[in-house]
């Protein structure tokens, strides 16, 4: 069962502010560092499948995206891996049960670029099962950046306008994120999203040094 409420989970999932990294052709490389975080470098539509892997301090985490399920959700999340924008980005909110949260970037300049670079709805066309991965939002038409991993079978979030793109092939690294922290600040004792936004991995290293990152993403298939 959910037990985490309407208003908590919008307000602690608003994604303020998003980014870009670094060139990639199909694996994500060192690239033009200014091009990367402007977030302008053009990539094109998603493909109507395809599979992008996480490489992560914990494993690799392999993710196969329908287009059909949230075409919007999944042409930003094409982009952000094509570009390279997953590099060293931290899970900074894993709630066991619930859900693991990344996509906020580690560069302050980068968030800073996509703060309002929003994406429109989708219609919730695939239920937030087990494994799904769906952007987080904040509101009507608020997608940018962040997006999170469903641990268990969170169907009460697609009456609220989350609507997966992709599902996570095999759950056993994404169980495996370090999850003691718990919820953020400042209804937990996790990072604080708006510092995150602000100050950048530097804060998570000093503060939360057992969080698990994304190294980088690849598009595989």
């Amino acid at each position: 069962m959910l037990k985490y409420g309407v208003l908590g989970f919008a307000l602690a999932m608003v994604p303020v502010f998003g980014c870009k990294s670094e060139g990639t052709a199909d694996k994500v490389k060192t690239g033009t560092k200014a091009a990367a975080a402007s977030g302008d470098a053009p990539v094109g539509a998603a493909p109507d499948k395809f599979t992008v892997k996480l490489e992560t301090t914990r494993g690799d985490i392999l993710i196969d995206v329908t287009k059909a399920w949230a075409p919007k959700g999944a042409d930003r999340f094409f982009e952000l891996v094509k570009t390279g924008y997953f590099r060293d980005v931290a899970f900074f909110r894993v709630i066991d049960g619930f859900m693991a949260q990344a996509g906020i970037h580690g560069d302050p300049k980068v968030n800073q670029k996509w703060r309002n670079k929003r994406i429109d709805d989708d219609p919730v066309k695939q239920g937030n099962t087990r494994g799904t991965v769906t952007f987080a939002t904040s509101g009507r038409n608020s997608r940018t950046t962040q997006f999170f991993i469903n641990f268990g079978d969170n169907q009460r979030l697609d009456g609220m306008g989350f609507a997966p793109f992709g599902k996570v092939r095999d759950m056993g690294v994404v169980d495996g994120l370090y999850n003691g922290y718990g919820e953020g600040a400042p209804r937990g004792r996790g990072p604080s999203q708006s510092r995150l936004q602000k100050e950048g991995n530097a804060y998570l290293k000093r503060e939360f040094p057992k969080l698990d990152y994304i190294v980088s993403a690849t598009v595989v298939e």
